[in-house]
C-alpha cells in the first residue's frame, strides 16, 4: 500500500486521472493517498483491473511475482525486466525480450498495477496475492499465462472470395438502404424510446414497414444510425440530426462510408485487436479464442466483440462471420480503399425514371440517392428493391409545397428525370394541387390568453371539421371564430400535424405570406464539457497530500498504519540525540500519541520512537 501510494503521489495530474478512470474509482470517500491505495488494492479492483488485460500482461505480472516469492527479498521488490524475460521464456515456443516485458510492465502500471522504472517491475502485494489465488478459482496459473499461444483461427487466404465479396456489397446495400428509410422515417415522424429501454412496439412496426426488415432487426440498424450521428435520442423521442439529412443526399458508397468509419472509430481497443487480422471467422472459434486470451475478461468483453461482429455483419464488413476484400481494408483502416472496392461491387445507380399514367414512378435500377431525396418530398414509397416504386398523390404534392416546392419546380425536376414524358394526369393533380394549396393557413398568435398558434380557413365547414378531428385531439384546438381555431402549442407542431393528416395547410407569417416550416431535427451542438468528479478527486488527494507533507507526524503515521495493515517490516531512519541518522529495520505494531512502537527485527527487541525522530521511511 506505502508504494503504491508514493506511485500515485509520483505521477502527474493527468496520468493520475486517467488511471484512476481506467480503475473505476469512486470519486468519493478518500481521504488521501493510501486511501485511494487501499481501495486499488482491494481483491475486487484488483480482479476488475486484470480482466482488461491479455495473457502476456498477466505473464509479466505473474512471473516477476513468483520471482520475489522465490527468494528472500521483501514484497513488492523491484525485479530486473531480463530476469522476468527468462522465466517465461523457459515456457514458451518463441523468447520474450526484455523491452517487450518492459513495454507490458508500463502498460501495467499506467493503471496502478506495479511500479515500473528503469531497473524493473515492482508488483504491487494485492496483485501478486490476486493472482496467485487464481488456480483455485479455476483462472490460468503462472505456467499456464506462459504457455506458447494456440494457432489464431485463420480462413484460408487461398479460397476464391468472390462469392463472399458480392454477398457482403449485397449486405452493404441493402443495409445502407434501410438505414436511409430509418433516417427518413424518424425525420417525418420521431419514434419513442421506452423508459426501460428499446423503441415503443407501434413505432418499432412502422420503422420495420418502412425499411423492409423484421422487426427484430430495427434495434441493429439504430444502433449502427446513432453510432454515426444520423439519429439521436431527444429525451424521448429519437430524431434525424442534420448529420443524417446531409447523409440522405450523398451516394451510396459514401453513405456507407460513414457508417463504417463510424463503426471502425468506435471500435474499443481490445476489440480491434482481436479482429483486425483479415479473414478470421468471427463466430465460435474467435470467441473461444478470446476467452483464452483474456482470460478474466468474463461476459464483458464477449459483449462487446459480439455487437461489434453484428454491425459487422450488417455493413457488409463481414460476410457469414468472415471478412471479405472490403471488411479486410476497413480492418486496416484505409477507408479510401475500402470505399472504391465496394463501389465496384454495388449495383450501378440510375438517374432516370419512368413516369406512368396511374401516377407511379418507377426507378429502373437503385436511384442515385440525391434524386431519391428530392422524389420523395412530392412522392411516397411504395416498394424499395434493386427497382423501385413511388406514387404522387395530392397529400404528397401538398407535402412538398410546404416545404418550399413549386408546381413547376416539381414539373420541372420530374421532366428532367422522365424516360417517359410528363403523363397528363400527373401534371394535372400536380397543378390543381398547388392551385387548391394554401385553404388552410396555420400562424403564431399575437398575445391571445393561453393560445401559441391560429388555424384559419375561409371554409367554414373545412374549419369545422378540423375542430372535430380526433386525430388532432392532441392539438387541444379551440374554436374562436367561424373561420378560426387556437391551440396553445407552436405553430411549427401545429402545422405538421395538420400537414400529417392531409389538409391542404401552408403556414403564414403576421402579413398573411406563406412561409416554409422543416420539420424538427436534432442540431448536434458540441456536448458541454462536464466536470470531470475525478479530477476533483485528485485535486483533494494533492491537497490532503500536501497538508501532510513529506516527513510530517501525520504523513509518517499514515504510512505505519499500512505497514501495520500489511504485517510489513521497514527501513525507519532516527536521527539520533548527536544529530547522526541510524537505520532501523523494524515490524510496527501501533501508532498513537506521536509515538511508534515496533519490534526490531534485527535486535529482536521491542523500540518506541517518537514521530518526531524519524527522518524517513522506506
Amino acid at each position: 500500500m506505502i508504494a503504491l501510494a508514493a506511485l500515485a503521489r509520483s505521477m502527474s495530474d493527468d496520468a493520475l486521472v486517467e488511471a484512476l478512470h481506467a480503475r473505476g474509482v469512486p470519486s468519493t470517500g478518500m481521504r488521501d493517498l493510501f486511501d485511494l491505495a487501499e481501495w486499488l488494492l482491494t481483491p475486487t479492483s484488483v480482479q476488475s483491473a486484470l480482466a482488461d488485460f491479455d495473457r502476456t500482461h498477466l505473464a509479466v505480472l505473474g512471473a516477476a511475482a513468483a520471482i520475489v516469492a522465490e527468494t528472500d527479498a521483501e514484497p513488492e521488490s523491484t525485479v530486473a525486466y531480463a530476469a522476468v524475460a527468462e522465466r517465461l521464456s523457459q515456457s514458451r515456443v518463441e523468447p520474450i525480450g526484455a523491452d517487450d516485458v518492459r513495454t507490458a510492465a508500463r502498460d501495467l502500471a499506467a493503471v496502478l498495477l506495479c511500479r515500473a522504472d528503469d531497473d524493473g517491475i515492482a508488483v504491487f502485494r494485492g496483485v501478486g496475492e490476486r493472482l496467485a489465488a487464481w488456480p483455485s478459482e479455476g483462472l490460468p496459473s503462472l505456467m499456464e499465462l506462459a504457455a506458447p499461444f494456440p494457432p489464431t483461427p485463420v480462413a484460408d487466404g487461398a479460397a476464391d472470395t468472390r462469392m463472399l465479396d458480392a454477398l457482403a456489397a449485397e449486405r452493404s446495400f441493402s443495409t445502407v438502404a434501410a438505414i436511409a428509410e430509418l433516417v427518413a422515417a424518424v425525420g417525418t415522424e420521431p419514434a419513442r424510446e421506452l423508459g426501460k429501454g428499446g423503441l415503443s412496439l407501434p413505432d418499432a412496426k412502422r420503422l420495420a414497414l418502412a425499411m423492409s426488415i423484421p422487426i427484430e432487426q430495427v434495434a441493429g440498424h439504430l444502433r449502427v444510425a446513432a453510432r454515426a450521428g444520423l439519429v439521436a435520442l431527444n429525451v424521448t423521442d429519437w430524431m434525424q440530426t442534420d448529420a443524417g439529412g446531409d447523409w440522405l443526399n450523398g451516394s451510396t458508397p459514401e453513405r456507407w462510408s460513414a457508417l463504417a468509419s463510424a463503426w471502425y472509430e468506435a471500435m474499443p481497443t481490445d476489440v480491434h485487436d482481436i479482429l483486425a487480422s483479415a479473414r478470421v471467422p468471427w463466430g465460435p472459434g474467435i470467441r473461444a479464442y478470446v476467452a483464452w486470451l483474456y482470460p478474466a475478461s468474463g461476459s464483458a468483453l464477449e459483449a462487446r466483440i459480439d455487437e461489434f461482429s453484428a454491425d459487422a455483419e450488417l455493413l457488409g464488413i463481414t460476410a457469414g462471420s468472415t471478412p471479405g476484400l472490403v471488411g479486410a481494408l476497413v480492418l486496416r483502416g484505409e477507408r479510401a480503399a475500402a470505399v472504391a472496392a465496394l463501389d465496384g461491387l454495388l449495383p450501378h445507380e440510375v438517374d432516370k425514371v419512368y413516369l406512368q399514367h396511374d401516377l407511379t414512378v418507377i426507378s429502373p435500377g437503385p436511384l442515385a440517392p440525391r434524386l431519391d431525396a428530392r422524389l420523395r418530398t412530392l412522392a411516397d414509397v411504395e416498394s424499395r428493391e434493386l427497382a423501385s416504386s413511388y406514387r404522387v398523390t395530392a397529400a404528397s404534392v401538398e407535402r412538398a409545397l410546404a416545404v418550399g416546392e413549386t408546381a413547376e419546380s416539381m414539373l420541372s425536376f420530374l421532366g428532367e428525370i422522365s424516360l417517359t414524358g410528363m403523363p397528363q394526369p400527373l401534371g394535372y393533380l400536380i397543378s390543381e394541387t398547388a392551385a387548391r394549396y394554401g385553404r388552410v393557413r396555420v400562424g403564431a398568435t399575437n398575445g391571445e390568453d393561453q393560445f401559441r398558434s391560429y388555424v384559419r380557413s375561409d371554409d367554414e365547414s373545412l374549419i369545422g371539421q378540423i375542430s372535430v378531428d380526433k386525430t388532432l385531439g392532441a392539438l387541444a384546438l379551440v374554436r374562436t371564430g367561424r373561420h378560426r381555431v387556437a391551440s396553445r402549442f407552436e405553430p411549427s407542431i401545429v402545422f405538421w400535424a395538420l400537414s400529417d393528416a392531409r389538409y391542404p395547410v401552408a403556414a403564414e407569417n403576421d402579413s398573411e405570406q406563406i412561409v416554409h416550416i422543416a420539420r424538427r431535427t436534432i442540431r448536434r451542438p458540441p456536448p458541454a464539457v462536464k466536470p470531470d468528479p475525478l479530477i476533483d478527486l485528485v485535486v483533494r488527494l494533492r491537497a490532503a497530500d500536501a497538508d501532510m507533507g513529506e516527513t510530517g507526524q501525520a504523513f509518517l503515521a499514515r504510512q505505519i498504519e499500512a505497514a501495520i495493515r500489511e504485517k510489513r517490516t521497514l527501513t525507519v531512519s532516527v536521527r539520533m540525540p548527536g544529530g547522526t541518522v541510524s537505520d532501523y529495520l523494524l515490524e510496527p505494531t501501533s501508532v498513537a500519541n506521536g509515538r511508534m512502537r515496533a519490534r526490531d527485527r534485527r535486535a529482536d527487541i521491542e523500540r518506541t520512537l517518537p514521530l518526531s525522530s524519524i527522518d524517513g521511511i522506506s
